[in-house]
């Protein structure tokens, strides 16, 4: 799959370059971050690189995990990242995916990482043919979890053992999106938090995060 650019009046959702390799870094080693989501152990720059130029672009091509970077578009100024994942022969015979995100310290609190998600998810809708998505947040992880309130998806309940982190299973909070859903304006005020870094399956496996959105 070809990658493709999403924009709205406040942001610009592209696919990952390699400048964005020093903001990649910054986001695995912010400890909040780090707390909510699978990062490398001791990450580097090298890891980040390989990430954005090979992880990220492979995604794209093999049309299985989708990474954008999130940027200002006033400003051009890095706000966090965000993807679709699963879109493997499986998730897709079930027309099921799930996202993740994540959101730069300093862009926190200001309802971006919120908007990014709702744009990329209408344009999962129409553009890679899943009628449903779904954000699994780890329990506790409240942040996480007002963010993709905000951008609509509704909480479904809570999971046993549904996500890993640090080596051991967790609960899960699964919140979920479908088409009809955009037409429902959220009910959660803003500000609200937001998440953390997507990687897909096999690398830095993609989980809702920290932040704020």
């Amino acid at each position: 799959m070809d990658p493709v650019t999403l924009s709205d009046d406040r942001l610009i959702l592209r696919p990952m370059r390699p400048s964005d390799a020093g903001h990649v870094l910054a986001g695995w080693q912010d400890e909040t971050v780090r707390r909510w989501t699978e990062v490398p152990a001791e990450p580097t720059l090298r890891q980040a690189r390989a990430f954005v130029e090979v992880v990220c672009a492979q995604g794209w091509q093999d049309a299985t995990n989708l990474i954008f970077a999130a940027e200002l578009k006033r400003t051009g100024e890095f706000v966090g990242s965000l993807g679709v994942f699963g879109l493997s022969w499986a998730g897709l015979s079930e027309q099921l995916a799930w996202v993740g995100y994540w959101t730069a310290a300093g862009q926190r609190g200001r309802g971006h990482t919120s908007a990014a998600l709702r744009m990329m998810s209408a344009w999962a809708f129409g553009a890679l043919g899943v009628d449903r998505l779904e954000a699994v947040v780890e329990v506790g992880n409240d942040a996480s979890l007002a963010c993709a309130e905000r951008a609509g998806y509704v909480l479904e309940g809570t999971h046993r053992a549904r996500t890993v982190q640090n080596g051991s299973r967790r609960d899960a909070w699964v919140a979920a999106l479908l088409p009809q859903d955009l037409d429902r304006p959220s009910s959660v005020p803003y500000p609200c938090a937001a998440p953390g870094p997507p990687h897909p399956a096999g690398q830095w496996p993609a989980r809702t995060g920290p932040g704020a959105g």
